[in-house]
């Protein structure tokens, strides 16, 4: 099974910036899409950014022009490079390999039990 580790988060103020990372073990991350999603307290866990094995993006409306997907399949890793943040971008941030329906935001995610999610990194927006 898939190993995924993300990293990057932390405080920031409004407006500011943090790059997340996605560590994943094994080859999938070579043949699969690549989805960031955030949960925010008392929310459901939601798409933030898609990016496929070729470089085509997906983003959520609240993060366009704001958030930019990338990643290195040689070495099995994702991004998500956040501007300009607002509060209410505080959540708890995962990756994940996805299918295609899932890229488009047709399908949703597993639910947050299923072991696929790694621990996912904390990003609070607050002055």
């Amino acid at each position: 099974q898939v190993q995924l580790e993300e990293s990057g988060g932390g405080l920031v103020q409004p407006g500011g910036s943090l790059r997340l990372s996605c560590a994943a073990s094994g080859t999938i991350l070579t043949i699969s899409a690549m989805g960031w999603y955030r949960q925010a307290p008392g929310g459901q866990r939601e798409l933030v950014a898609a990016i496929t094995n070729d470089g085509s993006t997906n983003y959520a409306d609240f993060v366009k022009g704001r958030f930019t997907i990338s990643r290195d399949n040689g070495k099995n890793t994702a991004f998500l490079q956040m501007n300009s943040l607002k509060p209410e971008d505080t959540a708890v941030y995962y990756c994940l390999p996805i299918s295609t329906p899932q890229y488009m935001g047709i399908l949703p995610p597993p639910p947050p039990g299923d072991s696929v999610w790694g621990k996912g990194t904390l990003v609070t927006v607050s002055s």
